[in-house]
């Protein structure tokens, strides 16, 4: 057979697998039907809300153009700055803790060998993320009265005899980020051990041939590796630390204002839209969520590599 007929064959086998494939045009009209849904939801639900929170921002209760009147008044308020240190100081409570301890023990039940018990922990850890968050603040009510808690021996210990010992002021930010982390911790150890799944065996391989030991790999292979996951765990995290509401509503219900119903940002929101009736300051204290939001989480981008390409 020459070359030219080589050549022809080819071709032929070629055109025949093409034939069998679908035209492009199709796949993009089924891409675009897919996500069709999801940016229909994203436009309703999230970006024209988002507007509107803007336009609500910059005008009165007339509609009129109120310039930066409604952040000065919610800044102003004798409630915003404790508010905001609550959700401050429970964010740095919560996120140390979740990035620290979700990326060791990912790293742990990744290097346990035994196929079932590996498997069973990341059952273990996942099962409380699978109660919502008004069940698992619930759960935790009962958890924290030592009158009833299984752990209420614990609780005596420390020298809490009673539930509203347990829920005051300055406990809190630790409470809200101990069931925050009971509640999330365990998905995102199971993201984070996929993570490592995705890492090269071979590079593995290749450091315990050079005498690296456990920790050393963990330390200078894995972790650099699991940097931009890491990340993306501290910005969704983050988002969703700013938006403490469910936790602190209910304790407040619970131990009749023990908690008080403004501790934080999303509660003085509240109060302004549905106890006051301004919508506008509760707009602006959405707004200046959102701006903390995302400087906090460029700040995760740009030290976490989120989108460097390898």
């Amino acid at each position: 057979m020459t070359v030219v007929d080589r050549t022809a064959q080819a071709a032929a086998v070629a055109t025949r697998r093409a034939a069998g494939r679908p035209p492009a045009g199709r796949d993009n009209v089924m891409s675009y039907g897919l996500i069709s849904g999801y940016a229909v939801l994203t436009l309703a639900f999230g970006l024209l809300p988002a507007l509107y929170a803007v336009y609500l921002a910059f005008t009165d209760a007339t509609g009129g153009f109120a310039g930066l009147a409604n952040f000065s008044k919610v800044v102003g308020d004798f409630r915003f700055w404790p508010a905001v240190s609550h959700v401050a100081l429970y964010l740095v409570i919560w996120l140390v803790a979740l990035v620290a301890l979700v990326t060791v023990l990912a790293v742990v039940v990744h290097a346990i060998r035994v196929r079932w018990l590996s498997r069973t922990l990341r059952l273990v850890f996942y099962l409380p993320g699978a109660l919502a968050g008004a069940s698992s603040v619930l759960l935790w009510l009962f958890v924290l009265d030592p009158t009833a808690s299984p752990v209420g021996g614990l609780l005596r210990l420390f020298g809490f005899e009673s539930f509203v010992q347990v829920i005051v002021p300055g406990n809190l930010p630790v409470i809200f980020a101990v069931i925050a982390f009971w509640t999330g911790a365990g998905g995102w150890i199971v993201i984070m051990y996929g993570a490592l799944n995705n890492i090269s065996a071979e590079v593995i391989e290749a450091a315990r041939v050079d005498g690296a030991n456990a920790v050393q790999i963990a330390w200078r292979i894995q972790l650099p590796m699991l940097r931009k996951w890491i990340s993306y765990m501290g910005i969704m995290s983050l988002a969703a630390g700013t938006q403490l509401f469910v936790e602190p509503q209910l304790l407040s219900q619970a131990s009749n204002a023990v908690v008080p119903n403004d501790y934080s940002l999303n509660q003085l929101a509240y109060q302004y839209a549905f106890q006051q009736n301004d919508f506008n300051g509760a707009a602006a204290i959405s707004l200046l969520l959102l701006v903390v939001a995302l400087a906090l989480s460029a700040v995760f981008v740009t030290r976490g590599g989120l989108f460097e390409r390898e």
